[in-house]
């Protein structure tokens, strides 16, 4: 996939933060690809994103994780944000239940823009404050199960939990990325035995048949 660099990596992964400004996306996003942390929490303006590779088995996955860039407080997220994700952390502030209270509505806004196979984990950020704690772990994983996303506490502050996260989010990607390419070796073997005795394959059926091969 990786053109010209294939030896770097196999797959490329794109992955968005979503959710309510100052809940931390741009730190988890800075811990898990820099190992870094700001306490300057001024919104990030202007399009983010951050790469690392990591090893899932034998292939080199290259995450390239996106934030977004503090356009959510204007309600302008495109589209485009959304194109190409096969991966979405929706992440909450547990020390303030209304970040919490509006991710269904975040989850509406990733179903109406990516692809419905889109991993999704629900992250539930900032543990380390957890005497200031508005969400209860059990409420937030209830929904994260109703709602078959994956779910996780972390703190960007203190690294809990985020290195987890993020692969998480990856080895799923990779399972179902996996799965799908052996469907499609195996439909094309169907396909290609597929002819019903004593019909001839029309000249369009050949050449897919070729080309497949």
């Amino acid at each position: 996939m990786g053109n010209g660099t294939e030896e770097d990596y196999n797959f490329v992964f794109k992955v968005v933060l979503i959710g309510e400004s100052g809940v931390g996306k741009t730190n988890l996003l800075s811990r898990f690809t820099r190992n870094e942390f700001s306490h300057d929490s001024r919104t990030t303006i202007g399009v983010e994103f951050s790469t690392r590779t990591v090893m899932l088995g034998t292939a080199a996955v290259k995450a390239q994780i996106w934030d977004t860039a503090g356009l959510e407080r204007y309600r302008a997220i495109t589209s485009a944000y959304y194109r190409g994700a096969v991966g979405a952390l929706l992440v909450f502030d547990l020390t303030k239940h209304q970040t919490y209270a509006v991710v269904e509505r975040w989850l509406k806004e990733l179903y109406d823009h990516a692809e419905a196979t889109i991993v999704v984990m629900l992250v539930g950020n900032k543990s380390d404050l957890s005497q200031a704690r508005e969400v209860p772990t059990e409420e937030a994983r209830m929904f994260a199960e109703n709602n078959g996303l994956l779910f996780l506490e972390t703190s960007a502050l203190d690294s809990t939990n985020v290195e987890l996260a993020f692969e998480t989010v990856l080895k799923e990607i990779f399972a179902k990325v996996s799965k799908q390419r052996q469907n499609s070796i195996r439909t094309n073997a169907i396909t290609l035995g597929s002819a019903q005795p004593g019909q001839e394959p029309g000249p369009g059926e050949k050449r897919a048949c070729c080309i497949s091969l």
